[in-house]
């Protein structure tokens, strides 16, 4: 199997018959100049506008988790380095250090594999409404201004869901940096898992369309599927 990198990558096979990808779009300076600068004044301008809306959620879920109200995650990010995603607390301070606490063993099970769990019992009331409207997302907008995290991008994945895809599937994932939202989350977003491999087809096939105006129509579509809750747990 050949694989390149370029400006025209001619991908000739992706061992997933599912996914019918002929050639991977926006890989050139361009894109990424102009992909960058969106990122940054984008991000700059939303934490301006709304710091107070953040910093009362910040307050209301200090109380709530009784810890810290901000998670650190660690992803895997642009050309496949670790990097940290912020997002507001939506569990428990000890649910992820003590999951046997709240998790029957199918649910456990279900939760290594996908790190989703249906009706989650860890997850807080308020942490249900801060998921249920991906408000617990906002915190991301610092990972967007400081450029480890873009706007529109593959849904960043922990080191564990790295072996739900191939290795030169990871190559194409790893072309991009990952996005706080992305063709998956308005295609099907929680919808799609690993298990079926609906989730690897949705990510890799935003390779094969990805644009500076393509880009822009992904968050228009966004705001509808983040209102009417689609797929979201």
């Amino acid at each position: 199997m050949e694989e390149k990198i370029n400006n025209n990558i001619e991908v000739t096979s992706l061992n997933r018959e599912e996914i019918k990808l002929n050639k991977i779009k926006g890989n050139n300076w361009w894109y990424r100049f102009t992909k960058r600068l969106f990122d940054f004044i984008s991000s700059l301008l939303l934490i301006l506008l709304i710091s107070w809306f953040i910093l009362i959620i910040f307050i209301i879920n200090l109380i709530v988790t009784k810890g810290h109200p901000i998670y650190k995650d660690k992803r895997v990010g642009y050309k496949g380095k670790e990097i940290n995603v912020y997002k507001f607390r939506s569990m428990y301070f000890d649910a992820n250090d003590n999951p046997d606490k709240y998790f029957t063993p199918e649910q456990k099970e279900i939760w290594l594999r996908e790190r989703k769990v249906d009706n989650d019992p860890r997850i807080t009331k308020f942490g249900n409404i801060l998921r249920k409207t991906s408000l617990d997302e906002l915190p991301q907008l610092f990972n967007i201004l400081f450029g480890s995290l873009s706007v529109i991008g593959w849904r960043p994945i922990s080191k564990k869901e790295t072996e739900n895809f191939y290795p030169n599937e990871l190559k194409i994932l790893y072309s991009g940096k990952p996005g706080l939202t992305g063709y998956w989350q308005v295609k099907a977003r929680n919808n799609a898992d690993f298990e079926s491999g609906e989730r690897q087809k949705l990510e890799l096939e935003y390779f094969s369309k990805r644009g500076f105006f393509y880009d822009l129509g992904l968050i228009f579509r966004t705001i509808p599927a983040v209102l009417k809750h689609k797929g979201a747990k």
